[in-house]
């Protein structure tokens, strides 16, 4: 059976209507005669009375429909003027919201409110499947970014590939250009070193003696120590520094901070190597006075150490422990001030620590100068 809705005409209408108002046969009759629905019955005799007076007044139903197209008329004005005004006011604020970064056009999207998502993305220009994803966050790749931030903070003379072994060493599993793309990123930047004065003056009376490790193969820990000083500028004054470094380890072997550069500083430092790590084969130093003194160089004879002096100006010629200045200064020393000795001497202790035990020597294929130093004096206890 058929559901389509059926249409009848107005003069089927007219028919049934006066039919019905003879009243000589009920509505189910007449339903059932013309095959309708009695309520269709009863809605177009209620209709065609409510309207009999227009046939009765034509003139009346003329000025009716009149005023109404009037009213209608006046409507349809009010709505354009409106209209108008509402396109106006959506092409400026379109052109406002086109200058508003996506973040700020997707944060206004109200999903409670009863207009469509889908219109409210049409509105503020945005694209439905953008404004649902959601990106995945790299939270790896943060992780990583706040340990560089804290490597660098803690260790700021370290380049890119210091600090990817200091990565790797603590697990991460992540290559050097990553690392070297990371900083960039973050723009981290090692600090950069500034050369010393030469501190050392010699003395005509003293012997000089030979440069003895031109072309010699350095390849084993306490062949080849090397000293020499430096000077630090404190709140209170400029104090000196010595320190003694094995050569092939880069290990710091002993240091110790004086108010002067005299004799006396260079051979506590001295005397201390010596107890805590024996003797060298070659001990090597500048010309200053301290160390062409007979004191500093009778100590060396008597152990049988050969000593080795730098040529005149040739602070290259003793190029381990300058490096070293250069490291110690750049990494720690320009980093803050100092009051005095105290505070300048804790200082120098915890960044030796950090130098000996903490610290990557390129020099030595990224190793740490105290632990390679230990593993060659265990090499030689058991040979």
């Amino acid at each position: 059976m058929s559901n389509k809705k059926r249409s009848y005409s107005a003069q089927f209408k007219t028919k049934v209507v006066l039919e019905a108002l003879r009243e000589d046969k009920t509505i189910t009759e007449l339903s059932v005669k013309y095959n309708i629905t009695p309520k269709n019955i009863h809605n177009w005799k209620s209709t065609f009375l409510n309207n009999a007076e227009l046939a009765m007044e034509p003139s009346k139903a003329v000025s009716e429909y009149k005023d109404n197209e009037k009213q209608l008329r006046a409507k349809l004005d009010v709505y354009a003027k409106k209209v108008g005004e509402l396109t106006l006011e959506k092409d400026f604020l379109e052109g406002k919201l086109v200058s508003l970064a996506l973040s700020t056009r997707k944060s206004m999207i109200d999903v409670e409110h009863k207009l469509s998502m889908v219109r409210q993305c049409k509105l503020l220009q945005i694209d439905r499947s953008g404004y649902y994803y959601q990106p995945r966050l790299n939270t790896r790749k943060d992780i990583i970014k706040k340990r560089l931030i804290e490597v660098h903070n803690t260790y700021p003379c370290f380049g890119y590939i210091k600090a990817h072994r200091q990565l790797r060493q603590e697990g991460y599993n992540v290559c050097e250009n990553t690392v070297q793309k990371y900083r960039k990123e973050l723009e981290i930047k090692a600090v950069l070193a500034v050369k010393p004065p030469n501190l050392s003056k010699t003395n005509k009376q003293h012997t000089v003696y030979k440069y003895k490790l031109r072309g010699l193969n350095i390849n084993r820990a306490n062949q080849v120590w090397s000293t020499d000083i430096t000077y630090i500028k404190t709140h209170s004054g400029t104090v000196y520094m010595a320190a003694i470094i094995d050569w092939y380890t880069k290990a710091v072997l002993s240091w110790d901070i004086s108010n002067t550069m005299d004799s006396s500083l260079v051979m506590r430092v001295l005397n201390e190597a010596f107890y805590n790590y024996g003797t060298p084969e070659i001990f090597n130093t500048d010309q200053g006075s301290q160390y062409t003194s007979h004191l500093h160089t009778d100590a060396l004879k008597d152990k049988g150490i050969i000593i080795s002096m730098d040529g005149k100006g040739r602070a290259t010629d003793n190029i381990c422990i300058e490096r070293f200045w250069r490291s110690a200064k750049c990494e720690r020393i320009y980093l803050n001030e100092y009051r005095g000795i105290i505070d300048l001497k804790d200082d120098i202790s915890d960044y030796i620590k950090f130098y000996n035990y903490d610290r990557f020597h390129e020099s030595i294929d990224y190793k740490k100068p105290m632990e390679l130093y230990n593993e060659c004096s265990n090499i030689r206890k058991a040979a």
